[in-house]
């Protein structure tokens, strides 16, 4: 188990690791998980021993709030759930909120909508760890535990140079995956329809950090960006707080559907990635979603170790 350190105050991004940070989560991901069957005598049992991790969410939550609880838990620490009419910047500023925190727990977990307000929470409260379980824009923890699973299922050491393909709306799982991808010098195809695409800043963003010959390369049919590459993510078409977009997206995205046909262009073995929920029959088929190349549920279950790694990396004095 390698030995951390508190290095960074906040996880709001992908980008607030550099290269070797976001290694060195993977790394003490795949070993927290290997360590899980240990129970109460793993290595990082009593690592938040005393510390008080606090969930915030705005928005409805199945993996997020499940994996955070139960990691927070069997690293020893204590979870605070914040009640939903606690919601940022509605019953008093989303500063006070964060500075009354800071007074009694160590971390919050945040699940909101506008990643402006998360970045202005985390600013607010100097002592406080800020993890962001989703927000509009980014989804850093799906990115974790999607490239904890691409470790494991192309082999260990092995991502650098690979290719995978994001089938789909350019959104915040899109923003996070290109940001990793970047890091780790994994290329990475995005096929969107014309108004749906990854935003500029984004694409500049995955340039700007890209390591190992990293490309980032923006297709407007499925077909082609999914050409031999060694896997193929989409995530739903409408997501939260969109419901009123969602016969018009249907009709924009049909082309976009991961079928048979677009799993038979990618390379040999491809494997076919989501970050749940998903609607059979919209984004993935059934067939697809069901075939022995989904990996989704790998993903979920990576949501787990992955976020026991980043609270580690966060919260954590030392792992012996």
């Amino acid at each position: 188990m390698p030995t951390t350190v508190a290095r960074k105050k906040d996880f709001l991004s992908v980008l607030d690791f550099d290269a070797a940070d976001l290694e060195n989560c993977l790394a003490l991901a795949a070993q927290v998980k290997a360590d899980r069957s240990l129970g109460r005598h793993a290595p990082t049992a009593d690592a938040l021993d005393g510390r008080h991790v606090a969930l915030l969410f705005d928005k409805p939550s199945l993996r997020t709030r499940t994996t955070f609880e139960i990691a927070v838990r069997e690293l020893g620490g204590h979870i605070v759930p914040l009640q939903p009419d606690v919601a940022l910047g509605c019953r008093e500023p989303v500063a006070d909120v964060a500075r009354n925190l800071e007074r009694w727990v160590d971390g919050v977990v945040i699940r909101t909508f506008s990643q402006k307000v998360l970045q202005e929470f985390a600013a607010s409260a100097r002592r406080l760890h800020v993890v962001n379980a989703l927000t509009d824009e980014e989804h850093p923890c799906q990115a974790i535990a999607d490239f904890l699973t691409l470790r494991e299922r192309l082999g260990l050491g092995t991502l650098r140079g690979r290719t995978i393909a994001y089938v789909g709306d350019g959104n915040n799982v899109a923003t996070s995956l290109v940001h990793a991808a970047a890091m780790l010098g994994v290329h990475v195809h995005v096929a969107s329809p014309e108004s749906y695409q990854l935003p500029h800043s984004v694409v500049q963003q995955a340039t700007s950090v890209a390591r190992h010959g990293a490309r980032l390369r923006l297709f407007n049919e499925a077909i082609d960006a999914v050409a031999g590459v060694d896997a193929v993510y989409t995530d739903t078409w409408t997501s939260m707080g969109q419901e009123a977009e969602a016969d018009v997206r249907r009709r924009v995205f049909a082309p976009f559907q991961v079928n048979e046909d677009v799993m038979a262009a990618a390379g040999p073995g491809a494997l076919f990635m989501h970050c749940l929920p998903a609607h059979r029959g919209e984004e993935v088929t059934s067939d697809v979603f069901e075939s022995d190349v989904s990996v989704v549920f790998d993903q979920a279950e990576n949501r787990l170790h992955g976020q026991k790694a980043l609270l580690l990396m966060l919260l954590a004095t030392t792992v012996a």
